[in-house]
């Protein structure tokens, strides 16, 4: 069978992709790179932010058009979209054959034959902890793996489906997770991307309150991983800043392979809305932990997440969010106007922030992240620094790119030598606001 598959949303949503790739690959069926190829269309969904949703739906709807060229197409919807929505997308989608949630993505090959044999439509939501392990294979066999080590979420923040969609937060065994990293080293992986909704949380069985300052799996887990031949560089995404206790932290500032970049969600730098948002820290915690951090770890970066106009977001509230945001100097930021999603609990809130002051708000931050960026970079121009590589540039054919350990992106010139998946220093010799350029000196 010939499957294409479509992805929408998050880091996570491409993994499973990936491993539904996988699955499908194992078992002789060929992915595909055009729906007209296909035999089987899967779509994988985010329900996180209602764009992502219209979007799919506005896909999945046409469809019916190549449907009734090849009455014998299968087309599937899995993912967050999928789990929220279950039976209600078969009747809203006539032409929609299965509806696959995100506890039930391993079995991803039964309900393809239950299809193809049965000519049957369902819905398959209910959770397994079976998909956590089911999950672990690899399309494709490149400089850089990801390896998902927690699923689902505890924390319940009011604005976000994520508990709902993905279910409690459960993490696998550090022997499952270890295997798998071997497995991807073995087959030419250099860097690891570690995924999680609250990876700091891995391995605490689902407890929300933060864990003794000595205690914490997921520094066992990345010194293990530190140890592992082979291995350059590992990454991971995203931390709940409550996580971040003395024991994570010296991991962090000691390990050889992990990157100096953290993605530590801020979404709000008001105590008020923070506390509407049951984000469970405050402005003032937030910030002396990341100051805890660059004292163990000088050159580390951070990136965020944000939401204005939340409901009831004052431009007081909103000022002290550009303020925590210009002092925490963030390398990246991605920035979201509030949208309310059913079944989260902001649902239930008016939401008092006008469109036009949503977008104000929006746009002043993007100028501010503009100007930081400009000035970081450019501040930049003449260092040598270590990237590692990982091939040619998709703009510029003639260069090729790489990336630092605090995740920032540089262009270069190649040399007969460049491989992806290596270390090379590359000194940087011009930079514009958004970009690094540089020549290789080793």
């Amino acid at each position: 069978m010939k499957v294409y598959i479509k992805t929408y949303g998050c880091q996570m949503n491409e993994r499973d992709s990936d491993a539904m790739a996988a699955l499908l690959r194992e078992k002789g069926h060929e992915i595909v790179s055009a729906e007209e190829e296909a035999d089987a269309l899967i779509f994988n969904t985010c329900s996180v932010r209602e764009a992502a949703e219209r979007k799919a739906k506005g896909k999945i709807g046409y469809m019916k058009k190549l449907k009734a060229r090849k009455p014998e197409l299968i087309i599937g919807v899995a993912g967050c979209m999928a789990q929220r929505l279950g039976d209600a997308l078969l009747e809203e989608l006539p032409h929609l054959d299965f509806v696959l949630g995100t506890g039930q993505l391993h079995t991803l090959l039964e309900q393809l034959e239950k299809v193809r044999a049965k000519h049957l439509r369902f819905a398959e939501t209910e959770p397994s902890p079976d998909v956590l392990t089911g999950m672990s294979g690899h399309y494709s066999g490149t400089w850089h793996g990801e390896i998902a080590i927690t699923r689902g979420c505890n924390r319940f923040c009011s604005y976000c489906i994520v508990p709902y969609v993905r279910g409690r937060e459960i993490s696998r065994s550090q022997e499952d997770v270890l295997a798998e990293a071997r497995r991807l080293v073995d087959s030419g992986a250099r860097e690891l991307l570690l995924l999680g909704q609250n990876v700091a949380a891995y391995g605490l069985g689902g407890d929300i309150r933060p864990p003794a300052d000595d205690h914490s799996p997921f520094a066992d887990l990345l010194d293990e991983l530190d140890r592992l031949p082979g291995l350059l560089r590992i990454r991971y995404t995203s931390p709940y800043v409550s996580y971040f206790n003395r024991r994570l932290i010296r991991t962090l500032a000691q390990a050889e392979k992990v990157c100096h970049n953290i993605h530590l969600p801020l979404q709000s730098g008001s105590d008020r809305i923070l506390a509407a948002m049951n984000r469970q820290y405050t402005r003032d915690s937030y910030l002396a932990k990341a100051a805890e951090l660059r004292a163990a770890i000088p050159d580390l970066t951070f990136s965020t997440d944000v939401i204005v106009g939340f409901p009831g977001e004052t431009d007081e509230d909103f000022r002290l969010t550009r303020e925590v945001m210009n002092e925490m100097d963030y390398a990246q930021s991605f920035i979201f106007k509030y949208s309310p999603r059913p079944g989260a609990k902001s649902a239930q809130m008016a939401d008092s922030v006008p469109e036009e002051v949503k977008e104000e708000r929006n746009q002043i931050l993007l100028a501010d992240l503009a100007a930081r960026v400009r000035k970081r970079l450019a501040a930049m121009n003449g260092e040598t620094v270590e990237v590692l590589v990982e091939g040619i540039s998709p703009r510029t054919p003639a260069r090729w790119t790489g990336r630092t350990g605090t995740n920032l992106m540089i262009h270069f010139e190649p040399d007969a030598a460049v491989r992806p998946g290596t270390l090379r220093k590359v000194k940087i010799t011009q930079t514009n606001p958004v970009s690094l350029f540089g020549k290789l000196v080793d």
